[in-house]
């Protein structure tokens, strides 16, 4: 168990942004009175850690800036709640793949210098489970990419943990690119380029493996600046969606929000961001060529895990399973025990996924 309790972090995860990015995300934004000594303590810590960064930059040109990928990545898609983050860790398992860990979500600038020292200390104050499902949290563990992306530009959709009440911009700009400026996607290209060599470079992989669900609304992109890139798009059950994104987010939020929201809000704000993104991805994937996109329903996953790991790297032509079968195989067997939050559906909640999120209902045939 850390040192600190997930609810009570004294900071959030913006001290590990530079400090360009930290004054362009907060600049003309309230800070709800509340979040000031938080805002404050984060702020400290950011600007004494930034200057930092110039030392990873320096390593970063010298020696992987202009390296090409050998393989363009593999996209794991899906709304959050979707059941991405175990199949996420079950492809880990390959050691051909690369990732982003949780400890390079926080502090992507002090990856290629002074790692050691600051992993260690937070794997020393950071929580052993994440506080919504119970699943392992080390800072060496693969974690989604968007957290690492808000500490390094201000273009990402993240940004909404911290400053909720601008959710739905957000979402519109950087979750599904409608209005974002041709100079600001220039940076998200660059930037996620130097994540996915840096995340390569430290776990030694040599294709990255990407679990992260605001891609979902990326696709046209993704493919703009990986043709040949694979994609995993996961479905699951939209009532048990609603509910566990409801949890997550209500839960997730309250350590890194610098301004209050409403659960009625945040609710409203799921609901409506769902179908969006539902829509964004449908619209844009038939951008991804013949035989890159593989959709699985997650529960079908989750049942045999192993005979549809084997199909997805069979039918997008993903090397390695042979290789890392044991290594699968181990994980899978290990998690054989994990107990999952059961959900009940109450009157409420089957009608507000009903009369907002029938068409996923409809078009994947999911029921009660």
């Amino acid at each position: 168990m850390g040192l600190l309790e997930f609810n009570k972090l004294p900071i959030n995860t913006l001290v590990g942004a530079d400090w360009k990015t930290f004054k362009a995300i907060t600049a003309g934004r309230e800070i709800d009175a509340a979040y000031k000594g938080k805002y404050r303590l984060t702020k400290a810590v950011c600007r004494l850690l930034s200057p930092l960064a110039s030392l990873q930059d320096r390593r970063y040109e010298k020696l992987l800036a202009d390296q090409p990928l050998e393989h363009d990545p593999v996209f794991i898609l899906g709304h959050w709640r979707s059941g991405t983050t175990f199949v996420h860790n079950v492809f880990s398992c390959d050691k051909h793949f690369g990732y982003n860990t949780t400890y390079q979500t926080v502090f992507p600038h002090l990856m290629m210098w002074g790692q050691p020292f600051f992993k260690k200390n937070m794997s020393w104050l950071m929580p052993d489970k994440r506080p919504t499902d119970n699943m392992e949290l080390a800072v060496d563990l693969p974690q989604e990419e968007e957290f690492a992306l808000s500490n390094m530009m201000p273009y990402t959709y993240y940004n909404f943990w911290f400053l909720p009440k601008y959710q739905q911009e957000y979402a519109d700009k950087y979750l599904l690119f409608d209005d974002i400026t041709d100079a600001e996607l220039r940076v998200f290209e660059e930037v996620f380029t130097k994540l996915i060599k840096i995340s390569l470079w430290n776990t030694h992989g040599t294709q990255f493996l990407s679990k992260n669900p605001p891609h979902t609304g990326r696709v046209k992109e993704l493919v703009k600046m990986f043709p040949n890139a694979k994609f995993i798009y996961l479905m699951r059950n939209p009532y048990t969606v609603f509910e566990s994104t409801r949890s997550f987010f209500t839960n997730t939020i309250q350590p890194l929000k610098l301004q209050d929201v409403s659960n009625e809000q945040l609710e409203e704000n799921i609901l409506s961001i769902y179908a969006k993104l539902y829509h964004k991805y449908e619209s844009d994937k038939k951008f991804i060529p013949e035989g890159n996109l593989m959709e699985v329903k997650f529960e079908d996953f989750e049942a045999d895990a192993m005979g549809m790991t084997e199909n997805i790297y069979q039918s997008l032509s993903i090397p390695g399973f042979a290789e890392a079968r044991s290594d699968i195989e181990k994980y899978v067997g290990g998690k054989k025990g994990y107990k999952k939050n059961k959900y009940k559906y109450d009157d409420r909640t089957i009608r507000l996924v009903e009369e907002n999120w029938d068409f996923a209902l409809k078009q994947w045939d999911y029921n009660l």
